[in-house]
């Protein structure tokens, strides 16, 4: 399959001249060559068993969400720089009693495990895990509002993310929200920096790197993000 979808690159290559095609095949075969010199990194069959039950019954299910952090802990093992773990299906305008217990059930038990595991074996103070998404949801319902099936709509204006390791201050919480959270009354965090923190943490400095383009400067947190040091370790 793989030498067929490279003669077919190849003849397309050929027919147009896009350079952008020859860049394509340069990547097919990179990622090939990354995934096929490390196949031990998948074999999980030399995990011990107390392991493997620390991150629960799904370990064992490749593409599972258990299964990924354990695979982000060897990544880690092995050097990997960035890892990012995905956990779909939450977005919940309806069905969220039932789906909600679904996703926290396929969660809980990895995650928790993800940084037990990191921790003991030296590796968590300079691994930094966030978890979060990309807003949050209303504490108030919308949809069919019966006890079964009601949903909660996007709420952009405040939401929580958890982080720990590489530098964070273990067992705080910042910031504050209204008795409804729906704004936020203390200790805001805009997503600026919250991108300043991290590539604190990471050993980067976002003011550092500054770009002048149509006419205006950008850095690596556009124009704005303070590091919020009192999170900080």
């Amino acid at each position: 399959m793989l030498d067929g979808l490279n003669e077919l690159n190849q003849k397309k290559l050929a027919e147009v001249g896009d350079p952008e095609i020859n860049a394509r095949i340069a990547q097919y075969e990179m990622a090939y060559r990354m995934q096929t010199s490390v196949p031990e990194l998948t074999d999980m069959s030399k995990e011990p068993k107390e392991v493997l039950d620390m991150y629960g019954p799904d370990v064992t299910s490749p593409g599972s969400y258990a299964y990924n952090c354990l695979l982000a802990r060897r990544l880690a093992e092995r050097d990997v720089r960035f890892t990012q773990v995905f956990l779909r299906g939450w977005d919940h305008h309806g069905n969220l009693p039932g789906s909600i217990r679904q996703l926290t059930k396929a969660m809980d038990q990895p995650t928790a495990a993800l940084i037990k595991d990191l921790k003991q074996r030296g590796m968590l103070k300079d691994t930094l895990v966030v978890w979060g998404g990309e807003f949050g949801r209303t504490v108030y319902s919308q949809g069919t509002l019966t006890k079964e099936n009601y949903g909660r709509d996007h709420h952009p204006r405040n939401y929580t993310m958890w982080m720990t390791g590489g530098g964070m201050k273990p067992g705080i919480v910042y910031g504050e929200t209204d008795d409804f959270s729906y704004n936020v009354v203390d200790k805001p965090v805009h997503i600026h920096d919250l991108n300043a923190t991290l590539l604190h943490c990471l050993g980067v400095d976002h003011e550092r790197l500054t770009y002048r383009f149509q006419g205006r400067d950008f850095r690596l947190t556009d124009i704005h993000g303070t590091v919020v040091k009192d999170i900080l370790a």
